[in-house]
Parts: structure tokens; C-alpha cells; sequence
């Protein structure tokens, strides 16, 4: 049995015996044995369940079991030597901070369901780790930054937008630019959504995780709630789809711009690639549409820069406009995936080298030391040649060989754009452009 399994396994225990301590009426046992069981789901929560179904199950565990261990704790502070009643809910007499113990014990589990959605920590994607998209940064800005920095500029009639669509081929920096907005958004709660998050087996469930997330939105103001591949939620509604999918688009179209409810404070941005199948009264909640084409030449040179970065190499300028205009057609990812594939080169050197000479250089493991005894690949026939396989090669003696243009040049010959040879937006995406008037 694994490590993790049994400390599930343990926590699992623990809880058993709280309970059944709570039946004996060994109420101080009862409440050590839930904090235990506690601290073992907290520390798997945090270091082997960091995401998905799992980690969901267990917080919505801890929820509930620090809920019966705060009603025992309340009880024992109340009554010092009773063990001759059960734990009661404590009244606000007892305990003034807990207004959420009155809540609704669905309503709670929702939003435990919720909040693994809210991103803690942020992405640390700045404005300048953007290459190009200036329209599209300007627009953010404009309906993120400025309306909390500067609220006073915001009144009477002038409002910040409450929804933004990000839409173009796929690849082109529409998430990139939501990390960023997560990154220089200070001082706001961003909700990162995907459509496992709001979507539910159980019957009726689904629209209430999206009230529940829009009513998260707008306590936990000013808030972002950025939905990823929003046509997947929101397409156009019709008569043979199920029930269940038209009440959420439904429950959307209520929560975005419905009568009573108060969105101020509360911006929702979506991201798709296919923008015509959304829903029309969907597409009309989001005021601000914004068209990420493919980058232009100049994006292109700022991408290969970005992504080479700080990686030794003998590039020059005129070979970073080279790789720009080589490369038209090419999306942010499919410049990030050759460039990727290209610093691999030196690797496979290194892994297909028969021979390595001895050279200088910086130490591999402390750049601030000169060592005389690197070894590098090389030809067989280059002076001091030496017959051996990477296998052979200490691992603090290696000097990887300087990425070069010639790796690049390599990487290209088998890179292809995401979407091959066709114009970069196809006849669908233009007429949608043109007769939806979206190009902002």
C-alpha cells in the first residue's frame, strides 16, 4: 500500500473513532480525534491530492468535520463537566464569527466545490511576458486595471465593462492573457473556470454551482471570473439538446445581466476558439469583444526572443527577423513548441556524441567557478578527441554544446502550423468577423 493510501487510510480511522467517542459522550477524545483526522486530509490536500476529483472530496471532508469539532469545542466551553448531552449547534451567543454554521448545508458544499476555482496563487505572467496583442492588453487594462486602481473615474454614466470575449484560432495567447490579468489584477479574486467545474451529474446541481459561483464573485469583490472554452457551457441553444445543458445557459444569462442582481465590482471574461456557435443572448452579456489574431512579424521576433530568453546561445538580431519571417502562419504555441524542440538539439548531441574533448568553461554546477576539465561533444577527427558515450561523462564535467541557428534551422524544416497551410482565419471565421462586426 502506498504512502498516500495510508494516510487516507489513517485520517479515515481517526474520523471513526471521533465518532464513536461522540456516542460514548467522550466529547474531548471526540474533538482530538477529529483534529487529528483533520490534519492528515489538510496535508494530503496539500501534497498528494494537489488537484482534481480527490482534493475536491477531501476539503469538502474537512468542511464537515471541522464543522462537528467546532460544535464540540462550543459545547465543552459551555458546559465544562457536561457529558450528559450531545454537542447542540452553537448559537451566536457562543460563538459570534461563525455565520456560516446557520448556513445551508448544500449551499456549503457547493462552495467548497467552488473554491478550489479561486486562484491563490498567482500566475506571475506580466504585461511584458505578452509578445504583441497591444490592442488586446490596452482593452484589459482598460475594463481590469483602471476600474480598480482608479474607481473615481468610473461614475455616472462612464462604467467599466462587466463582460469581455477573447476570441481567435486556437493557440494565439487568449489564456496566456488571462494569467497575465490574473498576474497585474492586484487586489482582486480571480476564478479560473472550466466546465468540469460547473457541470454535475446530480439534477439540478449544475445551475446552482452557477448562481453559487456568480454570488462567490460578487462577496469576494472586485472579482474576475475567466471561463475557459466558454462555448463548451454556452452554445446556441436548440431543440434537441438535453434539459440540463439549457437550464446552465440559462442560469448564465440570468446571473450575468438578470433583474436584481448587482454585478458591479464583478467582471466575467471568456476565451473560445469558435465563437459563432455560442448562444446569441450569451454572445450579447459580453459588451466588449476582443479579435486575437495571429501575431504579426514583429510579435513573431518577440516571441522567439521570449521563449530563447535567458538560454546561452549565438543567435543574433538578424536571425531572430529570420525566424519571424519564416515562420507566418505560425500561433504563439507553434512558435513556443519549435522553439522548445529546438533547444532540444544540443541535448541530442550530447546523447548521439561517440566522442568528447576536454575544454573550459563555467562550471555546470556553480556558474560563479572556471573549470579546466569540461567535456564537451565533438567531431572524431577534432584534436584531443576521446572515444566515449554521455554514459561515460560525469555529470558535474558536462558543458552542453550553445544553441545555435543551425538548431533552429533544424527544428524548422519539421515544424508545421496548428493550422497547416489555410489563410489564418478560414471562410467560417471571416464572414463570422465581418457580419457579427466583432474586429475591435
Amino acid at each position: 500500500m502506498s504512502s498516500t493510501s495510508l494516510k487516507l487510510q489513517k485520517a479515515n480511522n481517526l474520523i471513526i473513532k471521533a465518532e464513536e467517542e461522540v456516542k460514548k459522550k467522550n466529547y474531548q477524545e471526540a474533538l482530538n480525534m477529529y483534529k487529528q483526522g483533520i490534519d492528515y486530509y489538510l496535508h494530503l490536500t496539500k501534497y498528494d491530492y494537489k488537484e482534481g476529483k480527490a482534493k475536491e472530496v477531501l476539503q469538502v471532508k474537512c468542511a464537515e468535520y471541522l464543522e462537528k469539532a467546532e460544535r464540540i469545542k462550543m459545547y465543552l466551553k459551555k458546559h465544562k463537566n457536561g457529558a450528559e448531552k450531545e454537542p447542540v449547534q452553537p448559537s451566536e451567543k457562543d460563538n459570534e464569527d461563525s455565520d456560516n454554521e446557520s448556513e445551508d448545508p448544500e449551499t456549503k458544499k457547493l462552495v467548497n466545490q467552488l473554491e478550489g476555482a479561486i486562484i491563490m496563487e498567482k500566475p506571475n505572467v506580466k504585461w511584458s511576458d505578452v509578445a504583441g496583442l497591444d490592442g488586446a492588453k490596452e482593452a484589459l487594462k482598460e475594463a481590469v486595471i483602471l476600474p480598480i486602481k482608479f474607481p473615481h473615474l468610473f461614475t455616472g454614466k462612464r462604467k467599466p465593462w462587466k463582460g469581455i470575449l477573447l476570441y481567435g484560432p486556437p493557440g494565439t495567447g487568449k489564456s496566456y492573457l488571462a494569467k497575465a490579468v490574473a498576474t497585474e489584477a492586484n487586489n482582486s479574486t480571480f476564478f479560473s473556470i472550466s466546465s468540469s467545474d460547473l457541470v454535475s451529474k446530480w439534477l439540478g446541481e449544475s445551475e446552482k454551482l452557477v448562481k453559487n459561483l456568480f454570488e462567490m464573485g460578487r462577496q469576494h469583490k472586485p472579482s474576475i471570473i475567466f471561463i475557459d472554452e466558454i462555448d463548451s457551457l454556452c452554445s446556441s441553444r436548440s431543440d434537441t439538446e438535453s434539459e440540463s445543458a439549457r437550464r446552465i445557459k440559462t442560469e448564465f444569462l440570468i446571473q450575468m445581466q438578470g433583474v436584481g442582481n448587482d454585478n458591479d465590482g464583478v467582471l466575467v471574461v471568456g476565451a473560445t476558439n469558435i465563437p459563432w456557435v455560442l448562444d446569441s443572448a450569451i454572445r450579447r452579456r459580453f459588451e466588449k469583444r476582443i479579435y486575437i489574431p495571429l501575431p504579426e512579424v514583429n510579435a513573431r521576433l518577440d516571441m522567439f526572443k521570449l521563449n530563447v530568453r535567458d538560454t546561452p546561445h549565438t543567435l543574433t538580431e538578424s536571425d531572430f527577423k529570420a525566424l519571424a519571417i519564416g515562420t507566418e502562419g505560425f500561433s504563439g504555441a507553434d512558435i513556443a513548441v519549435l522553439v522548445q524542440d529546438a533547444l532540444m538539439q544540443p541535448v541530442r548531441k550530447v546523447q548521439t556524441a561517440t566522442h568528447f574533448k576536454k575544454v573550459s568553461g563555467k562550471c555546470p554546477l556553480d556558474a560563479t567557478l572556471m573549470s579546466d576539465d569540461l567535456l564537451t561533444p565533438c567531431s572524431p577527427g577534432d584534436p584531443g578527441a576521446m572515444e566515449m558515450s554521455w554514459n561515460e561523462v560525469p555529470g558535474d564535467k558536462l558543458l552542453e554544446p550553445v544553441f545555435t541557428m543551425a538548431d533552429m534551422l533544424l527544428s524548422m524544416k519539421k515544424a508545421k502550423p496548428t493550422r497547416g497551410k489555410r489563410r489564418p482565419c478560414s471562410a467560417q471565421f471571416s464572414y463570422y468577423i465581418v457580419h457579427e462586426g466583432l474586429l475591435s
